[in-house]
């Protein structure tokens, strides 16, 4: 097995087939300090967590990460919390994405199969037959061939694993751009709250996040054409407070360790195959944030193709490889419908008449057991397959 991509996808998908006695290599064209360091998702599903725990790494996970049993959802004068657990038996964790990849790439690095950073001009070849092969160059810059029975694209977005899929004539992507973005920051400051806020309010949308007991992770909705630079942290801090504004509660405030501007888009491509090459995650879809389903999605993506990539290596059966298409789209339509809808019922866009009709949604969601049920069961994390 060739995996393109040293991601959460990748790299499980990796450890879930070793476990099955399935050789991969894993190619990553950044190095392993970048991959370490960046900055991602945060909240677990319930699957997500289960997944990681069943191949031995839960440990950290369970011991450093936060379970939250609900969110908040705010709007002026109203902080609402929904039950995750009461709703639909289930809770989430917060554990950054990034220490999801340390976790992965020190149990890879440990007897696991090889894993090799900076290989550069990585091309797929010959993915219609039954002998695909990818060819790159090692970080010492010698040309190299890999020889494999099936190859998985975890290689994001911009890798070359997508545009090979999409150049077949069925190959299709819809896409949406959004008219806002995150401005999100880290901060070394207590969280202020017991769960996640969710918070709409005339100027824009807010989310208060958190990473540890002591590191908060904190969002606003800006223009997309913002620049960093002319958000000074105090100018940051006062537009968190004017957000979550509420009588009797107030933001932490702290240093700010890291700032960026997340730019907001929905994007699915299909089919995730051609003949003996799978995509997987970001290089098949992308969601906004608001929804918390970008790693998630990965990981249900790989948990669905380890299974069918067994039956196909070890039993020679296609049936679960032929359907894993259909049977992802599925799901990732689904998260992609759930991230669209809280992003547009909680980010500000629009006018007078849009904010009356994302009030009366939130109004519905906090007053009807249904409509929260709702919420709940696809927030903490849909059947997979």
């Amino acid at each position: 097995m060739g995996i393109i991509g040293a991601g959460p996808a990748g790299l499980l998908l990796s450890r879930l087939l070793a476990l099955q006695g399935i050789d991969s290599v894993v190619l990553e064209n950044r190095s392993r300090d970048y991959v370490e360091a960046r900055i991602r998702a945060g909240i677990l599903e319930q699957h997500t967590v289960d997944t990681l725990s069943a191949v031995g790494l839960g440990d950290r996970l369970h011991r450093e990460g936060l379970e939250h049993s609900g969110i908040y959802l705010q709007y002026p004068g109203t902080r609402h919390k929904l039950d995750f657990p009461e709703l639909c038996g289930r809770t989430v964790w917060v554990y950054g994405q990034t220490e999801v990849v340390k976790d992965l790439i020190a149990a890879q690095l440990d007897g696991g199969p090889p894993l090799l950073f900076e290989v550069s001009d990585v091309q797929p070849e010959d993915v219609d037959t039954d002998s695909p092969r990818i060819r790159f160059t090692d970080a010492d810059g010698n040309p190299q061939l890999l020889e494999c029975d099936v190859i998985a694209g975890t290689d994001g977005f911009h890798g070359p694993s997508r545009t090979l899929v999409q150049e077949s004539s069925r190959g299709r992507t819809w896409e949406r751009t959004y008219p806002y973005a995150w401005l999100g920051i880290l901060a070394d400051a207590a969280p202020a709250t017991d769960e996640l806020i969710y918070a709409w309010h005339p100027e824009g949308f807010a989310l208060y996040s958190m990473r540890s007991p002591k590191v908060s992770r904190l969002y606003l909705q800006v223009d997309p054409s913002e620049k960093i630079e002319d958000w000074s942290d105090e100018r940051i801090w006062d537009a968190l407070d004017t957000r979550f504004a509420l009588d009797g509660w107030s933001v932490n405030r702290g240093p700010v360790t890291d700032k960026s501007i997340l730019p907001m888009r929905s994007f699915v491509s299909a089919p995730m195959r051609r003949g003996r090459l799978f995509l997987a995650g970001d290089a098949a879809h992308i969601v906004p944030p608001t929804g918390a389903k970008g790693l998630n999605l990965a990981v249900a993506d790989v948990t669905l193709l380890a299974t069918a990539l067994v039956r196909l290596l070890q039993e020679g059966r296609s049936d679960l490889v032929d359907a894993y298409s259909d049977t992802a789209l599925r799901r990732v339509w689904r998260c992609t419908h759930f991230s669209w809808f809280m992003t547009s019922m909680l980010h500000r866009s629009g006018d007078d008449f849009d904010a009356q009709l994302q009030l009366s949604q939130l109004e519905r969601v906090c007053s009807s057991e249904a409509a929260a049920r709702e919420l709940a069961e696809n927030y903490t994390g849909l059947p997979i397959g």
